[in-house]
């Protein structure tokens, strides 16, 4: 281990400044006063004389940018004529205005100093001479005014903003160009750019360029408004006028200063007031300036300080700087690991830490009362005075914000911020930070007493550099972030950790959710924590120790154990959904109904069980209902959920821990809380609230349910992420079904044996209760699962439903669904269809394909589909690999007659009987005969068989008759066509203007009786001439092939998808589609339906759009 080195304290190597040291320096004179500059009247020296100002003024990069913007702008050589900083206070703006005063007031006369060869440097040319006026707002008095100097050095009092500014640019002439009648005096309303304009441009006739300052605008805007409205739209209108008559003078710039330096003006009043000013500035300003960045503090501070003697050669410290980067290396293994960079950067710094000027730039200028810039200078101004005498520490680090060592309580720089910690409101309080400082403070010094190779009180520095970090409210240091601050004076390193941890048992403030839980893992020592926060309250996790063992009671915890489970949906989520019947603790088994749908219970803490134990109490709510002589008959159709002994005593204990953390916030209410302390209250509160519901779904882990013996049994599932219903339901041991069972397994000899011998029927109300009483079935979970699957049978062919009506009438169902009413019934029963005898049959059945053995061809007699329901009949179905037999069900001739009509009115059937052709439309009596065939429906006729070509038999000089083309289509196809199918068809052909009705034709549309009266045509071309309408009928010629079919919207979209296949198969051979688009079935349509499909077709081509 290397040895200590010897190092020099800070104030050895550079030396503060006389007034610095004796205190003459006032805390004032850190606020600069752009007013005293422009009056020069000898009242603030240090900034009214150029030559004490530069030699105390650091040219920053950003200050120097500024001062060769405006400079070349005075110049006229560049277009930047409104500058605004962005600063909050203190940040250094009035100080930066000054600056800019002095380099152009008078350019000849400024001393050689290095600060202002570096301005000359950097601008690279020759300073103009400007007049400047500057309106220091926080010096004009909203009434009575302010006195200002005229360009020869006059003096005189005016009120308003505008004529302070005409009056230092051109004196009395400057207030005779603003008046309305020459006058020499003031205005009241703000003049308009030309009038400024001219103002402006009056210093070039002596030569000068113009520069405007306008520092503290919010400080009179506020006031000014406050006393009268109408001050808001002026100030704005004379900022607006102001700015674009900037603009518009060459050489004149305006560097202007918006906010107050007094942190209370900034309420929401004046922020309301100063984004209205904003947004004036910005519409005309270049990018924002703010001349103090955080790299520049540490030499801002060295030149406020220190004499320049001291501190002009900078590499004079790079001795003390390595010493003291030495130091801390030995504590702090990344700047070990990087000791070049880290020598930089302490080198930039020096005298300073630079984690010490970080923590006050980015940290404490958040603060309201602390003012960025001026706050640090304050704030060091007391602290190296007081320091100076005692401290032996190589860098200025937080030792220095500590009393002198044979002193307590705290320094005075130290109470100054705590002040300013103190009157930072959040959420409605403050903190007491000057008494948790001093009460720590004296913690660290016990700690020092204890631990001897802590020598440069640097557990008193841990405390500090803690509360300097711990603001504003939330922030925190981080472990090895404090190392480095303290460890300057190269403590040892095991002190050290001893000391900070030894701060951790001691302290009522810090804050504990760092390091509560951070114990070694080997059970030694608890570990650093990760990071350090000064709060103002005891410790929370000792009050919530103090309050589970003291002040929790048990009857508060059963209390809250019944009313936690109540709300802990995930134990019955699903389950009402999935169809059981839910039951969340009920008290008595009377609570669970005996009536056999599913039920589904959460069982209280009495009911404790475990695996392969059912409690006694369990076993109460399936044994029986309202009590022991009244046993429970649907005992499968209950399933409980206990729960066990271990998770039950595990939540009792969470519930503890959540009422300890209720009874914390209970103490606490009436006292001060800060908002990371309540946040962490509630974080916990929650966290434990949070481990509740888990706990609860773990321990509800027992169902408790009959088995295929008819035993109650317990067993334990795995609780996972699913709900408890979903894991219950999953495990095969509950023998749940929550789906259709197959309607062959509740035939006769089935798996289920539901029909007792030579039965020919069952009621379906005890089909269904019959799963909720015998245990060797499923537990099925809802009774519709069972009438789906008896209806699934009747449809099937399987079953035949039948219901006799109270009027002892009969109503069968056979390959239809059951109608829904009338599976409500309780007097529905189900036969076997050598069983029964059906009272009607369904149309639909009679359909080609759906009866086997019924259609061995095309066509079918009526006196076949009679003989098929005489009974006893069994044909044999193809399955899977097999042959099985299939009973049809007896069916009365007249029924099965009346089932042939509906079909052949419904369109499922064509009937054909001699000449006699119907399909789609009621029989006539008398057709209906036993020879009578029975055909699959005919499907619609395309309507280019209607035209000549295709039945030229039928056409006569152009025309032909409704008549003739049903004879000639019989003729062609063999067999009368339906009148239905050929009226459809002429119906499509007019619609689509192949065809259209004679002048001396029938009505249209008509029976067949008046088909020979109605004439038909093809269409003619508009005006005699021979082309055809465009999608009208065209004579095919030779080697022309034609189709055309009415199609629906879904099939021309099955066009679309196959015409580039079209196409490549057609290629080289012309193409062509003809489209007709019909709209209607009759009904009214509305004239906005038309016109917008009318829009949508035409972008597609003009010729199409719908037409009546």
């Amino acid at each position: 281990m290397a040895p200590k080195l010897p190092w020099t304290p800070w104030h050895g190597v550079v030396k503060l400044r006389e007034d610095v040291r004796t205190g003459m320096l006032s805390l004032a004179d850190f606020a600069a006063d752009l007013h005293d500059v422009m009056m020069q009247k000898g009242a603030r020296p240090i900034y009214e004389d150029p030559a004490r100002f530069f030699a105390l003024t650091y040219p920053t990069f950003s200050l120097r940018e500024l001062a060769r913007d405006v400079v070349l702008r005075l110049a006229a050589k560049n277009t930047k004529a409104i500058r605004q900083l962005e600063l909050t206070y203190g940040g250094g703006k009035t100080h930066t205005l000054v600056t800019l005063r002095h380099l152009v007031h008078d350019p000849a006369s400024l001393p050689s100093l290095p600060a202002v060869e570096q301005f000359k440097s950097h601008i690279g040319a020759p300073l103009p001479k400007a007049r400047v006026a500057a309106l220091s707002f926080d010096k004009l008095d909203v009434e009575k005014g302010m006195e200002v100097r005229g360009p020869k050095g006059e003096m005189r009092w005016l009120k308003h903003p505008w004529s302070v500014l005409a009056f230092q640019i051109a004196g009395d002439d400057g207030l005779r160009a603003l008046h309305a009648d020459g006058k020499n005096e003031e205005r009241e309303t703000p003049p308009a750019e030309p009038l400024l304009v001219d103002l402006l441009s009056r210093p070039q006739a002596e030569g000068l360029s113009t520069l405007v300052l306008i520092d503290e605008v919010l400080m009179y805007a506020r006031e000014k408004v406050a006393m009268a409205e109408v001050w808001r739209g002026r100030l704005i209108d004379f900022f607006q006028y102001l700015c674009q008559a900037v603009t518009k003078v060459d050489r004149c710039a305006m560097v202007a200063s918006l906010l107050a330096s007094d942190p209370e003006k900034s309420d929401p009043f004046g922020k309301e007031l100063i984004a209205q000013i904003f947004e004036i500035f910005n519409r005309q300003k270049e990018e924002g300036v703010q001349p103090v960045q955080k790299e520049d503090v540490a030499e801002v501070l060295r030149r406020r300080f220190f004499e320049t003697a001291s501190i002009a050669d900078t590499e004079a410290f790079r001795p003390h700087v390595t010493t003291a980067v030495a130091n801390i290396a030995e504590l702090d293994e990344a700047v070990r690991k990087d000791r070049k960079n880290a020598e930089d950067r302490f080198l930039r710094s020096f005298p300073f830490h630079p984690d010490l000027t970080d923590i006050f730039y980015t940290r404490w200028t958040q603060l309201d009362g602390f003012q960025r810039t001026r706050g640090i200078l304050r704030t060091f101004a007391l602290a190296l005075r007081d320091a100076e005498k005692w401290d032996n520490s190589p860098l200025v680090g937080p030792n220095v914000f500590l009393p002198a060592p044979e002193q307590t309580g705290i320094a005075e720089a130290a109470r100054e911020l705590t002040g300013i910690a103190t009157r930072e409101v959040t959420e409605g309080r403050g903190h007491e930070w000057t008494a948790i400082l001093e009460g720590e403070l004296a913690k660290a010094r016990a700690i020092q007493t204890e631990q001897p190779g802590l020598k440069f009180r640097e557990m008193e520095q841990a405390v500090c550099a803690v509360f300097l970090s711990s603001q504003p409210i939330g922030q925190k240091a981080r472990t090895p972030d404090l190392v480095a601050l303290v460890s300057a004076t190269r403590p040892d390193r095991i002190e050290l950790e001893k000391g900070l941890r030894r701060w951790t048992e001691l302290s009522w403030f810090l804050d504990e959710s760092e390091f509560a839980s951070d114990v070694a893992d080997n059970g030694q020592a608890k570990a650093l924590p990760k990071a350090w926060r000064l709060g103002n309250r005891p410790n929370l996790k000792q009050m919530h120790h103090d309050a589970c063992a003291n002040r929790v009671t048990t009857e508060a915890i059963e209390l809250k154990l019944l009313g936690d489970v109540q709300q802990t949906k995930s134990l019955t989520q699903g389950a009402a959904a999935a169809g059981a019947r839910v039951h969340t603790l009920p008290e008595r088994p009377r609570d669970i109904e005996n009536d056999g749908d599913f039920h589904f219970a959460i069982l209280g803490p009495k009911a404790v069980s475990d695996s392969g134990k059912p409690s006694a109490e369990a076993r109460r709510f399936i044994d029986e209902t309202t009590g022991p002589d009244r046993p429970r008959t649907y005992r499968n159709a209950v399933v409980l959920v206990a729960p066990s002994r271990d998770g039950l005593d595990a939540v009792r204990t969470r519930i503890r821990e959540y009422l300890g953390w209720e009874e914390v916030r209970s103490q606490l209410k009436d006292q001060p809380q800060d908002p990371i302390r309540e946040e962490m209250l509630a974080r916990w509160t929650e966290e434990a609230r949070r481990r509740i519901p888990e706990a609860i779904r773990q321990a509800w882990s027992i169902v408790v349910t009959v088995n295929e013996q008819n035993d109650i049994h317990a067993f334990k599932v795995t609780v996972g992420s699913e709900p408890l219903f979903s894991t219950v339901k999953a495990d095969k041991r509950s023998r749940i079904q929550d789906t259709a069972i197959s309607a062959e397994a509740m035939l006769p000899g089935g798996p289920y044996d539901l029909w007792r011998e030579d039965e020919p029927s069952r009621r379906v109300k005890d089909l269904v209760s019959a799963f909720a009483e015998n245990p060797k079935l499923p537990k099925m979970l809802r009774q519709k699962e069972i009438l789906d699957t008896v209806d699934q049978g009747v449809q099937a062919g399987i079953f035949v439903a039948s219901l006799t009506r109270p009027d002892k009438s009969v109503k069968t169902w056979w390959r239809t669904p059951i109608d829904e009413a009338a599976r409500r019934e309780p007097a529905l029963e189900v036969f076997l269809p050598e069983k029964a005898t059906l009272s009607e049959l369904h149309p639909s059945v009679l359909a080609p394909g759906v009866l086997p053995g019924l259609w061995n061809g095309d066509a079918v007699t009526v006196a076949d589909v009679i003989s098929y329901f005489a009974g006893g009949r069994t044909v044999m179905v193809q399955r899977e690999g097999y042959e099985e037999p299939v009973v049809i069900p007896a069916c009365p001739a007249a029924a099965v007659e009346a089932a042939i009509s509906d079909a052949v009115r419904q369109g499922i059937l064509w009937l054909v009987n001699g000449p006699a052709s119907f399909q789609g439309e009621p029989v006539p009596s008398g057709v209906l005969t036993a020879t009578a065939q029975l055909r699959a429906p005919m499907p619609p006729l395309s309507v280019d068989r209607l035209m000549q070509d295709a039945v030229p038999d039928a056409w006569k000089d152009g025309q032909t008759t409704a008549l003739a083309l049903s004879v000639a289509l019989s003729t062609q196809t063999g067999r009368p066509i339906p009148w239905t199918v050929l009226r459809r068809s002429i119906d499509d052909a007019i619609k689509a203007r192949w065809l259209e009705l004679a002048p001396a034709s029938g009505a249209w549309p008509c029976d067949m009786a008046g088909a020979s009266a109605v004439a038909l045509k093809q269409p003619a071309a508009p005006g005699g001439m021979a082309e055809p309408q465009p999608g009208g009928y065209v004579p095919k010629p030779k080697g022309v092939y034609t189709s055309s079919a009415a199609l629906e919207p879904s099939a021309l979209q099955d066009l679309v998808d196959v015409l580039p296949d079209v196409v490549k198969a057609a290629a080289g051979v012309p193409l062509q589609f003809q489209l007709a688009v019909t709209l209607g079935d009759g009904q009214e349509i509305s004239t906005e339906t038309v016109e917008s499909i009318n829009r949508l077709l035409e972008e597609v081509s003009s010729d199409l759009r719908l037409k009546t």
